[in-house]
């Protein structure tokens, strides 16, 4: 077993980290894309 084994810093799930990464990158592009819309709406 190598040392990073030994001392882990973080004993949380992975699955957890990935998906709060996930959700808040899709709500950050679908908020763009909504703003995108909204602008395209009221522009035309």
């Amino acid at each position: 077993m190598n040392e990073f084994e030994k001392s882990v810093q973080s004993k949380r799930n992975d699955a957890v980290d990935s998906g709060v990464g996930f959700v808040v990158s899709f709500g950050f592009f679908a908020t763009i894309f909504a703003m995108a819309t909204l602008i395209h709406f009221i522009g035309s």
